[in-house]
């Protein structure tokens, strides 16, 4: 049997939508240009194929619905029941009828038009014909607009179901509403369903995955049964009785003792009495909730006999608390061992483990003898054994003596260091430049600081350092002297210098003069310096180049601004023997210009803009893609 997968069903539009993108796209994927004078053979064919293009749409979308949505009389019966509980069987085959009924009708219409339209004998009467038969299609499907709505609302809620496989592991929980069956989910599955204290919080059927025995399980939490007759059921309960009666399930009945559902211990196995064969052929728990608000030992003998009719029957009754999950994996454990134990029961009277066994061979040993061999240990073992359970003092780790020191304890990663226990608490070296520093280090380099300074100190005391000045003699105290004279004297020179620069005057080239030797040989010996007898004092600074810029060549032209380098003889000059003849053309180039000059129109000299919209790239029908305007 096919198991669907109701979230990839396409979309249903609405007639008025089905409509609109048929007719647009018959409109945009077929020639839309045709004119009275073609042959009559190409106006036909024309039409034919718009009408035939527009029925293969309807078509193709209609079987895609059809195609799409479960058939009930391929799918799990447990799909099949549900469906028909939430749609009405009845309603949903009407409705995916009708749609097949429309695709015929579409296909008649198409292919009658088709036939008359080898009849048409002109542009207007092959026109007509394919509007009649594009009007008949569309006016069946604005009839079946109900159809495709109801089928609309069927696929959402299809896409909302929970995905349950009827033939894995189950486990299924029932009872009368707000009893705790969505807190025993969450407990034991990683599902999130809501928990509220009010009856039928759970309208739906919910699925949560867990993991027992390294294999996959799904548990199911239906909504809650109330004790009337079936007829009077409505669509949340009917719901859980088709999960019971065919989903091959673990059924665990959880019941309230504590009686905050609203309905007595009485109540409670009367509905289980009259479900009962739903339970048949299942592994079946009754299981029994809130034991932290009325335990077992504290309910009623009379409650307590009904209890006992459980047992007697061969069902068991286990206590649970989904507040402080007491007996909560206990009861997982008990239903997920009884299950896997019925299902293997399953396949073993089934007719394929014959063929499974004949491919195994289980080897059974045989004594030879009656002799006993008792285990042989090896002494080695036996003594180093010995020596693992003597009672020695547990090792002392970090972890105690970071409790035993609080805050005063330091993290020291060095004793976790790889080498001998004597080099774990050595300084770190410091290289530079791939050498350790300290091998450059003088050794005795703090003694000798000392006997340095202990020798600077003497000095001081000494007074070495207090005349510095007496220390020189009489040559080079004059020497002092006459520099601090010629220092001076070049500021004063710079200062006067500076004076006359700070006059604005207009600027005149002139040559400077050379400083004249008797002036320098008066200045310097007044100053107590005798120039050398070969000295250069006649040479004429040289003038800085950036104060006054070279002025740049002049550019040889002729006598119309044109430069003289040009190689290429200009347009208007080519061919021409002399200057007289050049006049002459450019006068009859003028009086030609009068004209279009006047007209105000482009010349050969303007610059020519294309049209910008060509006519035959934006006229006429668009192709497929073109989203642009005509």
């Amino acid at each position: 049997m096919a198991l669907y997968n109701f979230k990839k069903i396409t979309v249903v539009p609405t007639a008025k939508d089905f409509i609109d993108f048929t007719l647009s796209k018959t409109q945009r994927k077929t020639p839309t240009v045709v004119h009275k004078h073609y042959q009559i053979s190409r106006i036909r064919n024309f039409y034919m194929r718009k009408i035939k293009f527009t029925q293969q749409n309807y078509h193709d979308r209609l079987s895609q619905i059809i195609s799409d949505f479960p058939k009930l009389e391929d799918i799990h019966p447990f799909y099949a029941d549900l469906m028909n509980v939430l749609y009405d069987k009845d309603h949903y085959k009407l409705a995916l009828g009708q749609i097949n009924t429309a695709r015929h009708l579409i296909d008649n219409v198409a292919r009658d038009y088709v036939r008359l339209m080898k009849y048409g004998d002109s542009l207007y009467r092959c026109k007509q014909l394919k509007r009649a038969a594009l009007g008949r299609m569309c006016t069946i499907m604005k009839r079946q607009n109900q159809s495709l709505q109801y089928l609309e609302q069927v696929r959402q809620h299809l896409s909302r179901l929970p995905t349950i496989d009827p033939n894995t592991r189950t486990l299924l929980l029932c009872g009368f509403p707000n009893v705790g069956k969505s807190s025993f989910m969450n407990k034991v599955t990683r599902a999130d369903v809501e928990v509220e204290p009010y009856a039928f919080t759970t309208k739906s059927l919910f699925v949560g995955h867990m993991d027992y025995r390294y294999l996959r399980w799904q548990v199911v939490d239906t909504p809650g049964i109330l004790d009337h007759p079936l007829e009077d059921r409505n669509t949340i309960e009917m719901q859980a009785i088709t999960a019971l009666a065919h989903l091959r399930a673990a059924v665990l009945y959880i019941m309230d003792l504590s009686g905050q559902c609203g309905h007595s211990i009485e109540e409670q196995i009367e509905l289980f009495n009259s479900i009962r064969p739903l339970f048949a052929n299942k592994p079946l728990l009754v299981v029994c909730n809130k034991i932290d608000i009325t335990p077992m030992d504290e309910l009623q003998p009379a409650e307590k006999e009904m209890l006992e009719a459980f047992k007697k029957d061969g069902i068991s009754v286990l206590p649970m608390s989904t507040v402080t999950e007491e007996g909560v994996m206990a009861v997982k454990t008990e239903a997920c061992d009884r299950l896997l134990t019925q299902r293997v029961d399953i396949k073993v009277k089934g007719q394929k483990v014959k063929d499974v066994l004949n491919r195994l061979r289980v080897a059974e040993p045989s004594r030879r003898d009656d002799k006993v061999r008792e285990a042989y240990i090896p002494e080695k073992f036996q003594a180093k054994k010995g020596a693992m359970e003597t009672d020695k003092a547990p090792k002392k780790l970090r972890k105690h003596l970071m409790e035993e020191l609080g805050d005063d304890y330091e993290l020291d990663l060095q004793q976790e260091w790889d080498v001998p226990d004597d080099e774990k608490t050595d300084i770190i070296p410091e290289l530079w430049m791939g050498k350790n520093i300290v091998d450059f280090v003088d050794p005795e380099i703090e003694e000798k600081l000392l006997a340095l300074e202990r020798e600077e100190e003497l000095r001081i005391q000494a007074g070495v350092y207090d005349n510095a000045e007496s220390s020189e003699d009489e040559e080079m105290k004059e020497i002092r002297s006459t520099a601090r004279k010629i220092r001076d004297k070049k500021i004063l020179i710079m200062k006067a210098s500076k004076e006359k620069r700070r006059i604005k005057q207009p600027g005149v080239t002139r040559n400077k003069k050379a400083v004249k030797r008797k002036r320098f040989e008066e200045e310097m010996g007044a100053l107590g310096v005798e120039p050398a007898e070969e000295g250069h004092y006649t040479r004429a600074p040289g003038r800085s180049r950036s104060k006054t810029p070279l002025a740049p060549k002049k550019m040889r032209t002729d006598s119309h601004g044109r430069s003289l380098s040009s190689m290429r003889t200009p347009r208007d000059e080519s061919g021409v023997r002399d200057k007289t003849q050049r006049d002459q053309l450019r006068k009859k180039a003028k009086k030609a210009q009068r004209t279009m000059n006047s007209l105000a129109k482009a010349g050969e000299a303007d610059r020519h803009i294309m049209n910008k919209m060509p006519k035959h790239l934006f006229s006429g029908k668009r192709k497929s893609g073109k989203t642009s305007r005509r």
